[in-house]
């Protein structure tokens, strides 16, 4: 007998600072794991199959990303799915919004726009609190040349130098839609020290430890270990520049997917 399938997507935020990124993984506490165990508690063991609209590394947090969720039996309140599903998920994930959607969509092939924030402050020790979302330069930093650096990144370029362990067989053309180093706006709190920043990318898809690693060369930037020319020159396609520092992973932010 055939059954019906449906198809949910399932819009989720998480503090990331505890768990090893998104993908599942032998004895190790993921997102898409706690994820599907709790489903598996509130369906009561009724057959489902989770798939994300993408990976996040260890430590990682989201702000807002996006799941789907196909399942043999109709959501017929999905208010009340949601509210069961927020009262057993751990207290750092939370689900924001169900819809459902039909079989053409794909949340991977799905076209999407991706906006990624860096959030970091320099020149102190910051209070303890911070560590799980933002990143301390201790040393002094020049956010002026930071700014003009970061606008270097947008547009159509040779990403190979900004794609952990690149190949020579992978896809390193990218491109990315807007790339800006500013004042942090967007996130607050008692114990952030007064003057924050972040770097915000959007685009359509990234390398692995992308921002990270763009992130990384903006820092040496700003302490004078590299310049402008140096930015410009390792994103040309000839370039065969392999950056060496990862921001660490903490002060990155998935802060939106949007499908298009």
């Amino acid at each position: 007998m055939f059954n019906k399938r449906y198809y949910y997507l399932i819009k989720i935020q998480y503090l990331g600072y505890r768990f090893h990124g998104w993908q599942k993984q032998p004895k190790l506490k993921t997102i898409h794991l706690m994820i599907d165990r709790t489903l598996n508690f509130i369906l009561d063991g009724k057959k489902f199959k989770t798939l994300g609209s993408g990976r996040t590394d260890a430590m990682v947090s989201a702000n807002e990303t996006a799941f789907e969720l196909f399942i043999y039996e109709k959501i017929e309140d999905e208010i009340a799915f949601l509210e069961l599903f927020n009262h057993n998920l751990p207290q750092d994930l939370r689900a924001l919004a169900i819809e459902e959607v039909d079989a053409e969509f794909n949340i991977i092939q799905h076209s999407k726009i991706k906006e990624y924030v860096y959030l970091f402050a320099y020149g102190q020790k910051c209070h303890p609190f911070c560590a799980p979302i933002m990143t301390t330069i201790l040393d002094d930093l020049d956010i002026d040349l930071m700014i003009q650096g970061a606008q270097l990144f947008e547009g159509t370029h040779n990403f190979k130098p900004y794609c952990f362990r690149a190949t020579d067989n992978g896809l390193y053309e990218r491109t990315v839609d807007s790339c800006t180093l500013t004042k942090n706006q967007l996130f607050t709190a008692n114990f952030f020290p007064e003057n924050t920043y972040t770097l915000i990318v959007k685009g359509k898809g990234f390398g692995r430890n992308q921002i990270r690693l763009m992130m990384g060369t903006l820092i040496k930037l700003g302490r004078g270990e590299v310049d402008l020319n140096y930015i410009k020159d390792s994103l040309q396609f000839e370039s065969t520049e392999v950056m060496d520092f990862i921001a660490p992973a903490s002060g990155l932010i998935l802060n939106s997917v949007e499908f298009e």
